[in-house]
């Protein structure tokens, strides 16, 4: 389970950052910027924070609500546009150095989920495996995760078919179908190769 032994070793005031939806076919890549004050963190949030893939949905759920309000912290994203412009490496670490603007205040150092650090205002320690080790990663997992899943929910509105409501974008059998059958949308990746062969619409 995550503790705060790697922010403590480090010393003040520390982020922990993590991103989703780096692998999607379409969609923005978020990113979440965490600062977790020890003397405030509840018991109830600290035991239950975890990798969000190891976590329910409803649970997810729950624990963003509650890191909300006992957290500092910020969202951010790179748009499809970006993506597509930059790579998906660069419009991830643009979503972070984003994330990190929107705390309001630049922190002594950043543990970010991952093996190259971003360009941030502060030193970044890379962490392999982050959010099952450091509590504010898991955090920073957990908020962007429920964020993009929301956002990716609210797009299939607009563009039924797909299932992103379901598969958050993800190349499942069921949206490569959909790919085949009504061609890419806006929000997919055309610089993605399963998505490149196709015509917009």
């Amino acid at each position: 389970m995550p503790d705060l032994s790697l922010e403590t070793a480090l010393g003040g005031m520390v982020a922990g950052i993590d991103e989703v939806g780096r692998g999607p076919l379409a969609g923005p890549v978020v990113a979440a910027a965490i600062i977790i004050d020890p003397a405030t963190l509840p018991a109830e949030l600290a035991a239950h924070l975890d990798d969000s893939k190891k976590l329910s949905a409803k649970k997810r759920e729950h624990l963003d609500i509650l890191i909300r309000q006992h957290c500092r912290f910020a969202i951010a994203q790179a748009s499809v546009e970006e993506i597509d412009r930059l790579n998906i490496l660069k419009a991830t670490f643009l979503a972070m150095a984003r994330a990190v603007d929107g705390l309001g205040t630049v922190p002594d150092h950043a543990l970010v989920d991952g093996n190259r650090p971003p360009p941030l205002p502060c030193p970044a320690h890379c962490v392999i495996g982050g959010d099952a080790k450091s509590l504010s990663i898991a955090a920073a997992s957990i908020i962007a995760k429920v964020f993009r899943d929301r956002l990716m929910t609210a797009l299939d509105l607009d563009f039924p078919g797909y299932g992103w409501a379901a598969n958050a974008g993800y190349g499942t059998k069921a949206h490569m179908e959909a790919l085949k059958r009504l061609g890419p949308t806006p929000h997919h990746r055309t610089s993605f190769a399963p998505v490149a062969q196709f015509q917009l619409l």
